[in-house]
């Protein structure tokens, strides 16, 4: 933000950045000129030191309403890699927040970025846009580990593997109070480290069943070509704990786990299958949403385009009756100087009807831009009336 402001010091600026996407929403005075797309392309090469031929491809603009409508989408989630995944509203709010902080934002940044959040609140709780899990990880743990333990904070979690979606699965684990967490892999050092990262205990690979035995959850994201544990090797490692319930999460394509498993007794086995179809059914849930969430968008955006244009258009009305009362009040004071047999009553009456008869001149041009900024971007009348009148 500090050298953006040295570069472009009249701009208004919010930078919203997330996992798949960099934005950045400029506004200024209209007496400037906001830098073009590839001034901006100049200051991402230089300031990431990232050569521009790497990303220039990818550079897209957006002026005008899109702005609002696509800020709109993306805060309510119908942009997103994931619909309606919930981290996109407080990543919007962190990033309108880090704007403030640095005073990056103006007047107009400001109320976008307030009318963005409540599309996105309007969104959330008029459709069901966001209910439903539709991720692996999170469909483990929310709707299948869920129904079978109240708590996870008093349970032990053995996690086979150290990728992305065991550190998910641990993710979610965690937001639902589990604290007891064992790490097993195969590479001693990736074990480690995402037992670090949880807080965590990595231990080896050749102590596998012991923890088998004694784990109350089990997540498996091995990548194995072929199951890792059979039945009867599961059934021997729980042989002092089969009064336990256990819940295997089995994240592994192919199988981690032998379905034979699912067999034994207060052993409730989940693949990579059967968690897939809910995603499935989640995301069809949500995708009939999608209508009911772009009504409200273009509701919004409409809303918001109303009130900037009337704002725009109230400016210029005040400039206006100010610039032409003052005029006919300068000239007034020069004719009453010069004729001095008016009397009280015939000044106020000169006054009166000078009054009347600007507002009479005022009225078609006015309540024309008003009707122009009812009906949508007010820019050719306003234009005019600002050349004409040199405002």
């Amino acid at each position: 933000y500090a050298k953006l402001e040295e570069l472009y010091p009249q701009i208004e600026v919010v930078i919203l950045s997330t996992c798949n996407r960099v934005e950045l929403y400029v506004a200024q005075p209209p007496t400037h000129s906001l830098p073009t797309l590839s001034q901006f392309a100049q200051f991402f090469s230089e300031f990431h030191g990232v050569p521009q031929d790497d990303f220039v491809g990818e550079l897209r603009e957006l002026t005008g309403p899109p702005v609002v409508r696509h800020l709109f989408e993306v805060v309510s989630s119908l942009d997103s890699m994931v619909l309606g995944e919930p981290q996109i509203v407080n990543q919007v709010k962190e990033a309108y927040r880090v704007a403030e902080t640095n005073d990056a934002c103006g007047p107009l940044t400001h109320a976008l970025f307030q009318g963005a959040i409540r599309a996105s609140s309007r969104v959330r709780t008029e459709t069901r846009l966001a209910e439903g899990r539709v991720s692996i990880a999170s469909v483990a743990v929310g709707e299948f580990a869920r129904n079978i333990f109240d708590s996870f904070s008093d349970k032990l979690v053995l996690v086979l593997g150290a990728g992305e979606m065991a550190e998910e699965t641990l993710r979610y684990l965690k937001d639902e109070g589990a604290r007891e967490v064992i790490v097993a892999n195969r590479s001693p050092d990736r074990a480690a480290r995402l037992a670090a990262e949880w807080s965590g205990v990595a231990v080896p690979w050749s102590d596998l069943d012991s923890w088998l035995g004694r784990a109350d959850v089990i997540v498996s994201t091995t990548g194995a070509d072929r199951p890792i544990v059979d039945a009867q090797r599961f059934q021997k490692a729980r042989q002092l704990y089969r009064e336990r319930v256990a819940i295997i999460l089995d994240l592994g394509a192919p199988r981690d786990f032998d379905v034979q498993i699912s067999h034994l007794d207060n052993v409730f086995l989940y693949d990579i299958d059967s968690l897939q179809q809910t995603c499935e059914e989640n995301r069809k849930a949500r995708s009939r949403e999608i209508h009911k969430a772009h009504v409200i968008i273009e509701e919004e955006t409409s809303t918001f385009l109303a009130e900037f244009y009337r704002r725009a258009s109230s400016d210029l009305v005040v400039q206006l009756r100010k610039g032409w009362h003052d005029l006919a009040q300068q000239e007034l004071e020069r004719l009453f100087r010069k004729s001095t047999h008016f009397d009280d009553a015939d000044r106020e009456a000169i006054e009166r009807t000078v009054e009347r008869i600007v507002n009479k001149l005022l009225h078609p041009p006015l309540e024309a831009l008003r009707d122009e900024s009812k009906d949508g971007q007010p820019h050719g009348l306003l234009n005019a009336l600002k050349k004409l009148f040199g405002l």
